[in-house]
């Protein structure tokens, strides 16, 4: 079966994700110049700390959206700067919503979040979430998202899920305390006629307003959470996102990419694609580059025999590293006149 239209029929949302050091940020940079190049606007995005993208397009890439060139625009997304954004975003909405009192001790709280398991990955999410559902409103005719290593993209991949059913339990969680809210306010107006003792006045806890501040609360909850209802729609849609894993024709991205593509499976996410990068050119001279071509031949055969149902291509190693938008061009031609199928 062979897919040769398979690049000019990608969906809006594009995942390129492998293993570390297999060329996938190479990869995703041709593959958004070959859609800007055909009339597509196209973002760019690197999720990965370890930024590569200012390298791949030899120009400066931060965390504003920077040109590339016409219809093509990078972004590489700062894990940290995310957190402490995030943080900095939900401090100030806390202003509106706690006691005064109760703000030192929350701040505090807040700022020791930044260092829990999972924060990074959270952050990360919030933002590439945001990126997807406001695609359209930014004129994007595509957002590609240069990746991770495969285990955090999987993660990446399959957190909107839980953080959705996290944000539900709050929402929950929220909609119980406005019920007992409710309740108090009703004991309350019970005991209207007899008289107050100033500590008794839920004025001076500065709970006078808790109805309308657990109101906001829910209200900012249930953005979240239909934030992240839609995101993982569309992540699942394959009508709208694309998976392609990078390998290399060596052992290791293999049995990684092997795991990838049944832990995918698995959660029903749309892999669309495996790209084997950096194949040796035919013929090869000299004993050295024939025993690595003959070594390369066996693992192209397992590539053959261990992903036989999904749509692959192979691209060619290059004798030169692939500096600036002139050697992703290189990249960009061998993109367009590959065919991707699969063994079946």
């Amino acid at each position: 079966m062979a897919a040769p239209d398979f690049l000019a029929q990608l969906p809006p949302i594009v995942f390129i994700g492998g293993k570390g050091g297999v060329g996938k940020t190479s990869v995703a940079s041709a593959l958004a110049l070959k859609l800007a190049r055909s009339g597509k606007r196209v973002l760019i995005v690197s999720t990965d700390p370890a930024h590569s993208l200012s390298d791949a397009f030899d120009i400066a890439i931060g965390g504003q959206t920077t040109t590339v060139e016409s219809r093509l625009d990078a972004l590489e997304i700062d894990p940290d700067q995310q957190v402490k954004d995030h943080i900095e975003s939900v401090l100030a909405s806390m202003k509106d919503l706690v006691k005064p009192t109760l703000y030192p001790q929350i701040e505090k709280q807040m700022k020791l979040t930044a260092q829990s398991p999972g924060t990074q990955e959270a952050a990360l999410l919030e933002s590439i979430a945001k990126l997807i559902d406001q695609r359209t409103l930014k004129g994007y005719d595509h957002i590609l998202f240069d990746t991770a290593p495969t285990g955090h993209t999987l993660r990446l991949l399959i957190l909107p899920e839980a953080m959705s059913a996290w944000t539900q339990g709050l929402l929950q969680h929220s909609e119980k305390a406005q019920q007992l809210q409710g309740v108090v306010d009703h004991l309350a107006s019970a005991r209207q006629t007899a008289p107050q003792h100033p500590l008794g006045d839920p004025k001076q806890h500065g709970v006078a307003n808790l109805s309308d501040r657990n109101a906001k609360i829910a209200e900012r909850l249930r953005e979240r959470q239909q934030l992240f209802q839609r995101v993982r729609s569309a992540i699942k849609n394959a009508d709208e996102t694309a998976i392609i894993l990078v390998l290399t024709p060596e052992k290791l991205p293999i049995l990684e990419t092997e795991r990838a593509v049944q832990q995918l499976h698995e959660h029903k996410l749309p892999l669309a694609a495996l790209i084997v990068n950096r194949n040796l050119p035919d013929p090869v001279e000299g004993e050295f580059l024939l025993q690595r071509k003959h070594q390369e031949g066996i693992y192209q055969q397992q590539i053959e025999q261990r992903f036989s149902q999904e749509l692959k291509t192979y691209l060619p190693l290059f004798p030169t590293d692939l500096d600036g938008v002139t050697g992703l061009e290189q990249l960009l031609q061998a993109l367009k006149d590959c065919t991707f199928q699969a063994s079946v």
